[in-house]
């Protein structure tokens, strides 16, 4: 038998107001923030942890995948290029791009990609500063619980954190939570990645004097793609289970029989290497695909090389070379809420294309997208596409790919 407890109704109170509320704050959040700013939006961040940068930060998923297709060429500019150049502002982890920013040639640039691995901590601390410059209210440690609806638009989103539960109104809201957490208690329509995801957790490791990453369990890796022969960029299956992503139980789960895995691993290299001592372990669990909108256009990996008149950015295919992509405004937006955006990893894509736009610049490109039309804007339905690609260009955005 169930049961239940009835919770007394209550008032919450409007502790904030803005243009444009970012719910998440991993990199598609991070760059529509800087968007809607720049474009004079008054914007608050969301973020549920106490550090920007999601996976990319947290999750020490702290490769830089590609902004080129392979070929030599560059496809992803404005937000996804300047991010980049943020992300090794300090130097380079790994894989600095020498090729790409200090002119070098076209058959350089096919033998190695314009991409890099960061430091999640420096990393973390630019983009914060960088919002903070730009007056965007970081609120950290807090997550969005619930939306208040007037008819198909969002009026509040409310939040709970150490103050306890209060809301924010916004005119409109960008849902990069990548989880599309508030499309689903706006009641938008959604759907849940299949495949679920595999295990995995990334450590940083100390050993003869370095430190190095440890891509633990699954990793992105990228076609012929030097890997300086480190021996850890592999894709090593350490459990068969797989996980949703989307309940609490499970993924308190997840992450203890990932790092219970993980240390089992640090115990084996360090009996045979007593100098090989952890530095650092991911903090998130490390899913990739949960839950996305389904938008006014759903995307397919088959459609490469291929003409969209409302184009927004274009992207590569990270796990290999020659495919590029335009992708829709229309992958932004629904039929349902009209002051509803998403960016990152909830955009409206196929099973088959999820896996190529949920990964850093394709986060960056959509950000940059979605938080420009909410401060131009507002409402989905009164987005001008030509007025928008026109600011999209002027922030060196490209959006058409001369396809040869």
């Amino acid at each position: 038998m169930t049961s239940y407890i009835i919770e007394k109704e209550r008032k919450t109170d409007i502790a904030l107001e803005c243009d444009v509320l970012v719910a998440g704050g991993g990199i598609g959040g991070v760059a529509a923030a800087i968007a809607a700013a720049r474009n004079g939006a008054k914007v608050i961040l969301l973020e549920r942890e106490f550090l920007l940068g999601g996976l990319a930060t947290l999750g020490l998923i702290t490769i830089y995948l590609p902004i080129c297709d392979g070929m030599g060429h560059q496809i992803s500019f404005g937000l996804a290029e300047e991010l980049l150049h943020l992300s090794i502002k300090h130097g380079a982890e790994k894989h600095y791009p020498k090729a790409w920013l200090e002119d070098g040639t076209q058959e350089e640039r096919i033998n190695k990609r314009f991409m890099t691995q960061f430091n999640p901590h420096i990393f973390a601390i630019e983009m914060e500063q960088m919002l903070l410059d730009l007056g965007v209210h970081v609120l950290y440690g807090s997550v969005a619980v619930d939306v208040k609806k007037e008819g198909d638009r969002i009026d509040s989103v409310i939040i709970e954190n150490k103050s306890g539960r209060s809301a924010i109104r916004s005119k409109t809201v960008i849902d990069s939570t990548g989880d599309s957490d508030i499309c689903k208690y706006a009641e938008a329509e959604t759907a849940v990645f299949k495949n679920k995801n595999g295990l995995a957790s990334w450590y940083y490791y100390y050993e003869q004097s370095e430190v190095h990453l440890k891509m633990f369990g699954l990793a992105d890796l990228v076609e012929g793609h030097n890997t300086q022969g480190t021996g850890n960029e592999t894709v090593e299956v350490i459990s068969n289970k797989r996980y949703t992503g989307l309940d609490g139980l499970e993924l308190s789960e997840m992450v203890i029989n990932a790092r219970h895995e993980m240390f089992k691993d640090i115990m084996e290299k360090k009996a045979k290497n007593p100098e090989y001592v952890p530095v650092t372990i991911s903090n998130l669990p490390l899913v990739r695909m949960t839950r996305r909108l389904c938008g006014k256009y759903t995307m397919d990996d088959s459609e490469m090389h291929t003409y969209f008149e409302d184009s927004i950015g274009t992207i590569c295919d990270w796990r290999k070379r020659g495919p590029v992509y335009e992708l829709p405004f229309r992958c932004l937006i629904g039929d349902d809420i009209k002051n509803l955006y998403v960016a990152g990893r909830n955009i409206s894509v196929t099973d088959a294309m999820w896996d190529i736009t949920r990964v850093i610049p394709v986060c960056a490109v959509t950000g940059e997208a979605a938080g420009t039309a909410a401060a131009l804007y507002g409402d989905v339905d009164k987005v001008d596409i030509k007025g928008l690609q026109e600011q999209l260009l002027a922030q060196n955005v490209v959006l058409h790919h001369k396809f040869e």
